[in-house]
């Protein structure tokens, strides 16, 4: 296997799976810090600037749930890193382009190194096994392909299970937990971004892993204000999905089609086109057609879509390296960016696979979580 993605299991309260999970994956943390702190260093963003950066947001993330700030302190000391370190790795992007604005680079598309995905929901209807289908890939540096985990969270206090894919040393990305909420999240630009500091777009998909309710996920997305936009894609195994385009503060919403429900990196919303300014499509022209492709290969599947076609449909090659399963290539700046990761759920089975560097490799490492959640029939009073 091309690359494996490390897994790490961990349980208990914040301190203890913290601990745990930075003495588990100390090494990918190390990397991780390293290739971020080397980043910030090309824009003269050093030690002093990161930690009076992280001393503003501190206060930010604590008051957002206290118990992530808990759990990163631990982190930090399991992996024998500063603090500092590990509030960078839960909000890299944020930091990453506050470092550039500082250097006088422009927020617009500069640089083509941008954290993309093409993400897809198949309702159950549109599937042959009748069971919801969420899927990514993730396009962001190909360096991080050697840094990535596979968390497994045992839950405490009322929290349910979970299972997420993310940057070693963060608290989330894509997943899904045992009460059968799934996430996916993918960039988005506007002319509202970095106006003001919101929360760590990591800690809001650790937000909604931790829910028990639909409801509450719905709200942690939502509600809750951000530095930057974003495009979330939330879904319940019942067979629910809601796009969730986010500016800083405002969200608008995007629906399934047909039971498809694709997006990539620019916005759909008619309301939110006539409310802001779309600055991403710059950087990421490619957006502009991805979602289209992977529509058009799976719509003529439409009840009958199994997990392999969502995969082939997120292999597609059409533009080279441009496609919407694209190979390492250099981009403005020196990094190599790539589709980073192709990471497929079936929340109601509990089944999450992932596949590094998709472009170069097709084998997938499967992970399970024991699901809790029980599907709520229709009333009788609806059946014929």
């Amino acid at each position: 296997m091309n690359n494996p993605c490390q897994f790490v299991e961990v349980a208990g309260p914040p301190q203890e799976r913290g601990l745990q999970y930075g003495r588990a994956a100390g090494e990918r943390i190390a990397a991780g810090v390293k290739h971020y702190r080397e980043q910030l260093a090309r824009s003269s963003f050093g030690t002093a600037e990161l930690e009076e950066a992280c001393g503003r947001l501190l206060p930010i993330i604590e008051s957002f749930d206290a118990s992530h700030l808990l759990e990163m302190r631990a982190i930090a000391q399991g992996a024998e890193q500063a603090l500092a370190d590990i509030v960078l790795l839960n909000a890299r992007t944020e930091l990453l382009q506050l470092a550039n604005l500082r250097r006088g680079t422009p927020a617009d598309g500069e640089d083509d190194d941008l954290d993309g995905c093409t993400g897809v929901v198949v309702l159950p209807e549109a599937t042959r096994a009748g069971r919801l289908i969420q899927a990514q890939n993730w396009d962001w540096k190909a360096d991080c392909a050697a840094t990535a985990v596979v968390l497994k969270i045992h839950g405490d206090s009322g929290m349910p299970d979970l299972l997420t894919f993310t940057e070693a040393g963060a608290l989330a990305r894509s997943g899904l937990n045992a009460a059968g909420i799934s996430i996916t999240a993918n960039y988005l630009e506007c002319d509202r971004d970095y106006r003001h500091t919101g929360v760590p777009l990591a800690l809001i998909r650790r937000k909604v892993l931790q829910q028990r309710d639909w409801a509450r996920s719905l709200q942690a997305v939502y509600c809750t204000p951000k530095s930057a936009s974003n495009n979330i894609m939330l879904s319940h195994a019942q067979g629910l999905t809601i796009d969730f385009e986010c500016a800083p503060d405002e969200t608008f919403q995007v629906h399934a089609q047909d039971g498809l429900l694709v997006h990539a990196n620019h916005w759909l919303s008619p309301v939110a086109l006539t409310k802001l300014r779309e600055t991403g499509v710059k950087s990421t022209p490619d957006s502009l057609y991805r979602d289209m492709r992977v529509r058009a290969l799976l719509q003529p599947l439409l009840g009958r879509i199994e997990t392999r076609h969502v995969k082939g449909a997120l292999f597609d090659r059409f533009g080279g390296d441009w496609a919407v399963c694209r190979p390492p290539r250099t981009g403005q700046s020196s990094n190599l960016s790539a589709s980073v990761a192709m990471v497929v759920m079936e929340p109601e089975a509990g089944v999450l696979e992932v596949a590094m560097l998709p472009a170069l490799n097709r084998d997938f490492q499967r992970f399970t979580l024991e699901m809790r959640f029980v599907r709520q029939e229709a009333d009788p009073l609806l059946k014929e």
